[in-house]
């Protein structure tokens, strides 16, 4: 674990004994939290799973409900938290739950726990990963680093071969990978992990379709009263390194598609990857423009009743995969403490 979530991990641990959250929440002007998911799976991830911080387990997902009920939270659609920061008077404190991409895992293990709970949900889906035809790219450099004893980087017409033998091999040749793929414009990137994942053999066509649902599991998944469908792009493209009419299509598009499979227009989405590199006033522009009744980032923090005015930039709290811990289920609920990270990072 880097020393930034050894820091993280402290501070909660600090915070969790110190009994401020519930401190916090009573005094704190913050209406709410949008949680954000992506995978719930069962399985331990490996020793090399830089993605694992996507990714919680069932039994985890069940207590963060169980436990947000017993502190006295309402879950809530996004609707009705829209409304609730509209309104003159704070009502009761609420959760969002929110899933992004479309994990067939969602389907498979997530929505019997929400079924069973009646929790509501969101969940933003990436158009083109849903017809199998898109890039989990982040994923797929982890699985070619992880069965490879040693890899081959290129930048700048040069190509290095680094091993990546240990664990830590491993991670340092991801960051490198992955971070060099965030910085370059979308077609380059595309180019380079399709080239990446030829070169090893790795088939990212078959990936998408054994990680994310086809329609007719995402009609299944829909169907269920407790699920809003929200709009997530065609390509997952990170839309601040997009031309300005490219974005907007990206964002049009799959809200055209979805309408299209489901008859109903979404009324939200997640703007891919959702931190500053990704989106900003621009892409948040757009999606007020095209009639979206709120957008979500990935910036940390809780929902304030100014967030009403500003509903196509809200901040949302990530379950995140490595701190699945129950105590730290009550600094999670906490909007004001990842307000306050939010500032300190942003």
């Amino acid at each position: 674990m880097s020393l930034k979530y050894t820091a993280i991990r402290a501070m909660f641990e600090a915070l969790w004994l110190s009994r401020l959250p519930q401190l916090i929440r009573t005094l704190s002007a913050s209406r709410g939290v949008i949680f954000t998911l992506h995978r719930v799976l069962p399985d331990e991830p490996e020793d090399f799973s830089p993605n694992a911080i996507l990714q919680v387990t069932p039994d985890f997902l069940d207590y963060v409900i169980e436990r947000v009920r017993e502190l006295g939270l309402d879950i809530v659609t996004l609707d009705e938290a829209l409304e609730r920061l509209a309104a003159a008077e704070p009502t009761r404190q609420f959760i969002v739950l929110t899933f992004d991409d479309a994990y067939k895992d969602n389907l498979q293990y997530a929505l019997p726990i929400l079924r069973r709970h009646e929790a509501p949900f969101t969940l933003y889906v990436p158009t083109a990963l849903v017809d199998g035809v898109g890039e989990l790219w982040w994923q797929a450099i982890e699985d070619i680093i992880a069965r490879q004893d040693a890899i081959a980087l290129s930048s700048d017409g040069q190509t290095d071969y680094v091993d990546t033998r240990t664990t830590a091999q491993k991670n340092a040749a991801y960051d490198t990978l992955y971070w060099q793929m965030r910085k370059m414009p979308e077609p380059e990137r595309v180019t380079l992990v399709r080239s990446f994942a030829a070169s090893y053999g790795y088939d990212l066509d078959k990936q998408c379709r054994d990680l994310i649902m086809d329609w007719q599991e995402l009609r299944l998944f829909a169907g269920e009263p407790l699920c809003t469908i929200g709009a997530h792009t065609v390509h997952h493209y990170e839309l601040a390194k997009l031309p300005l009419e490219q974005a907007r299509n990206e964002i049009a598009q799959s809200a055209d598609i979805l309408t299209a499979q489901f008859g109903q227009r979404p009324a939200h989405f997640s703007y891919p990857l959702g931190g500053p590199l990704s989106a900003g006033h621009r892409e948040y522009a757009l999606a007020k423009e095209l009639g979206f009744r709120s957008a979500v980032t990935t910036k940390p923090g809780g929902l304030y009743a100014h967030h009403a005015s500003t509903p196509h930039a809200l901040p949302r709290v990530s379950l995140n995969g490595y701190f699945q811990s129950r105590r730290y289920v009550d600094v999670f609920t906490t909007g004001a403490i990842f307000s306050v990270m939010g500032k300190l990072t942003g």
